[in-house]
């Protein structure tokens, strides 16, 4: 079998990723073996729990080597409406996941789109995910300014089963290995069974943060599943499919949201949820 110059470099960039795995330049060899394929413009590395804010293993840094201050409204509350953090807490897998494979149906309409993510990546994200168990998840993600072809997709899927492989072995050395200390031998599946998650969402404690803090009426647990559900991108009808309730309950609720919360719009309800997020960091 005869090797092109290509395949050399290929297998050189995985030889010092692989080379890197327990050192702090393991995810800048990451990112430098997958942009030799794939054009992108920005990367994070982060653990998903339920219930929590993201845990950052790495980032790429700033062009002014400043902190990312959109990125900290993220980590302090934006999170909970990203779809991608939605999906891995809900239903996690591993595997390689693209904005398409989760966002709602209504998510370009969103203000979490429109103000956080077309600001901060623009264009598209795609995340290769590792379940560690059924409470955790590593996600590695790659942001651009740009959408991602149908070729950038194939190759980034063709890379996804030894880009997952690395980040299971890059769990010892990211110091929280220790979540898995009864499951040390088990797989994710079993892992499943025994770690089923409990946690109360976070995003109730936001709102009534809202209601307390404001002098409104407190939202019922439905109404705070729907009005996240609003915010992340889900249309009245998606709601109804997801909560198996009917589209006329659904506006209801949404009316009631409002009439509660002192709101006219989802811009507004936004808003509320937003710098209660802050104020609560």
């Amino acid at each position: 079998m005869e090797l092109e110059w290509r395949d050399l470099a290929f297998h050189r960039e995985i030889g010092a990723v692989i080379e890197a795995l327990d050192s702090a330049h393991f995810w800048t060899r990451l990112t430098r073996a997958l942009e030799r394929y794939v054009a992108f413009d920005s990367w994070v590395a982060l653990r998903f729990t339920p219930g929590e804010a993201p845990l950052v293993c790495a980032e790429s840094p700033t062009p002014d080597g400043t902190v990312d201050a959109m990125f900290q409204d993220y980590l302090a509350a934006l999170y909970q409406l990203d779809p991608f953090y939605i999906a891995a807490t809900e239903t996690p897998a591993s595997g390689f996941v693209t904005l398409a494979d989760v966002a709602p149906d209504n998510f370009s309409m969103t203000d979490y789109y429109q103000r956080y993510f077309r600001k901060n990546i623009v264009g598209d994200e795609v995340h290769f995910n590792y379940m560690i168990d059924a409470r955790h998840t590593l996600a590695f993600s790659l942001g651009a300014t740009h959408r991602y072809g149908e070729r950038d997709l194939a190759v980034l899927a063709l890379c996804a089963p030894w880009v997952i492989a690395l980040l299971r072995q890059r769990l010892p050395y990211e110091g929280f290995d220790a979540t898995r200390s009864a499951l040390t031998e088990a797989s994710p599946e079993t892992a499943t069974e025994t770690l089923a998650p409990t946690d109360t969402p976070a995003y109730a404690a936001r709102f009534e943060q809202v209601a307390s803090s404001g002098g409104r009426a407190s939202l019922t647990a439905r109404e705070v599943e729907v009005a996240m559900l609003t915010l992340s991108g889900f249309s009245t009808r998606a709601i109804a499919e997801k909560l198996t309730i009917s589209f006329e309950t659904v506006r209801a609720h949404k009316k009631h949201i409002y009439t509660k919360l002192n709101v006219n719009s989802q811009s507004e309800l936004f808003a509320l949820f937003y710098e209660a997020g802050r104020q609560g960091a």
